[in-house]
């Protein structure tokens, strides 16, 4: 408590706590939302097995309007990347750099997850467990890494899409609306291949509006005096997301409309979790369905935010977010592994309950079983957390320094030397990107191997191989490996 005391007391007054509530809330809500509609059964082998039991609850489609909540989690991750990256140059610091730390963030805790599930398989495997099953488990943890996969790749673009925001302001959401939208008419139309390209498309349009949430604090005012009309603050304006109630009430009311029409008389499904059988999913890939829906969260975020702020203000609630946040990622990554520890135990004791989903004994174990996976999840954030936690600040950039060595950016011998320090940037920059894909190649390759596949240490061994070599290479590269000739 002292700690987060002291944290809480040394918060910067313009900082934006909002922001950092949402993005805890966010993965809490997932968390909450992923083990209460979870439905545990037996396979043909008499191996306890799960699903998603929202198949079996059309009632609860609507629902997941509100707690399909990937897209706060974006739309914040546009705020703090363009707030981060800014404050990075702002000390001197490059793009290429500013990325090596924010991989940092993102690797760590996901390196935790991935070498405990391969060090477990082998283990597993030792002791004589068949390749298939030990898949089944691995597959099973690892499913929050599609959402990670898609993340890996909207960072690595903030730069070049913060830039294009800058010039162009909300217009490069909407044109991401629209390519969206010709995605989904090209899988309505053809091979659902054709969306594919919406797993970028779609986030980064939510991550173009956390680009415009953040330049409301950047900017002056539009209408200031002194600027003529048509000028630059004409250009701001297209830039800053509105946050009077005028607009939490136009983007709330009018993404709702849209997204009515769009899943009831439109050919879009209600649900914004997939369900497998339907024709068009609204989640993987994003749909122009889930923008409107993100529409209408974005609405109800403005409008809420006023009293969100004045709330955050006292002490306790504001510790209490610093305390998710810091270990907000771990969550994520192990809340399921929790319900594998958790189905495990039971069923190893003979008590793990398998009422069809529904049913009333399946409502009526919801809360005992949130409750139980909280504190085995408790347990793992406690042993892996302090890897997140311990993970700071970005250090600035190191800037590979030209030969000569004296610091002045002139070597020895004149302008001509200058070069090598350059070529230097250059690789340290092409290693980066290298790194990011080989990582979003792993993460991918995993999420399309089949779960029943047999892979004797869990995760398919190109993919691994893979990820290691990546995540490896960004770790050298933030320790400086290359910056110096």
């Amino acid at each position: 408590m002292g700690r987060l005391r002291r944290l809480a007391e040394a918060t910067p007054a313009g900082r934006d706590r909002y922001v950092d509530l949402l993005r805890a809330l966010a993965i809490v809500l997932v968390v909450l939302g992923h083990w209460a509609v979870a439905t545990i059964g037996y396979d043909a082998t008499g191996r306890p097995t799960a699903r998603s039991a929202l198949p079996d609850l059309p009632w609860a489609y609507p629902l997941t309007w509100a707690v399909q909540v990937m897209p706060v989690f974006f739309l914040v991750g546009g705020y703090a990347n363009a707030a981060s990256l800014t404050a990075h140059r702002r000390r001197g610091g490059d793009g290429t750099g500013w990325l090596l730390g924010r991989s940092a963030r993102l690797l760590r805790p996901t390196s935790v997850l991935v070498l405990v599930l391969t060090l477990g398989a082998l283990a597993a495997r030792l002791l004589g467990a068949e390749p298939s099953l030990i898949r089944t488990v691995v597959w099973f943890a690892t499913i929050p890494l599609w959402f990670l996969a898609a993340y890996l790749v909207v960072v690595p673009l903030t730069p070049v899409m913060y830039a294009l925001h800058r010039r162009y302001g909300l217009l490069v959401a909407v044109a991401l609306a629209l390519l969206v939208a010709l995605g989904d008419l090209g899988r309505a139309l053809g091979p659902a291949e054709a969306a594919l390209p919406n797993y970028l498309f779609g986030w980064l349009a939510v991550h173009q509006l956390g680009f415009a949430w953040y330049d409301t604090r950047r900017e002056p005012p539009s209408g200031a005096a002194g600027t003529p009309p048509g000028g630059p603050t004409a250009r701001v304006r297209t830039r800053r997301l509105p946050l009077s109630r005028r607009a939490g009430w136009t983007a709330l009311l009018g993404g709702l409309g849209v997204a009515v029409l769009l899943t009831g008389p439109g050919p879009y499904p209600v649900s914004m979790i997939n369900i497998p059988g339907e024709r068009l999913d609204n989640a993987a890939p994003p749909s122009l369905a889930l923008l409107a829906v993100t529409t209408a969260q974005l609405g109800l975020i403005l409008l809420l935010r006023g009293p969100a702020q004045r709330w955050l203000r006292r002490d306790r609630p504001w510790m209490a977010v610093i305390a998710v946040n810091a270990v907000v990622l771990t969550v994520f990554l192990w809340h399921l592994s929790a319900a594998i520890l958790a189905v495990g135990g039971l069923d190893a004791l003979g008590r793990l309950p398998t009422p069809p989903a529904g049913s009333a004994a399946w409502l009526a174990w919801r809360i005992p079983w949130v409750l139980l996976l909280a504190v085995v999840l408790a347990v793992l954030v406690a042993a892996f957390g302090p890897v997140e936690a311990r993970t700071g600040r970005p250090p600035a950039a190191r800037v590979p320094e030209p030969a000569g060595g004296d610091g002045s950016g002139t070597p020895e011998g004149g302008p001509g030397h200058a070069r090598p320090g350059r070529d230097r940037a250059t690789v340290r920059t092409a290693l980066t990107a290298a790194g990011f894909a080989a990582v979003v190649y792993a993460l991918v390759d995993n999420a399309v191997t089949p779960r029943g596949a047999p892979e004797p240490v869990g995760l398919p061994v190109p993919a691994l191989a893979a990820y290691l070599v990546g995540a490896g290479t960004l770790r050298l590269l933030r320790s400086g490996w290359g910056s110096r000739g």
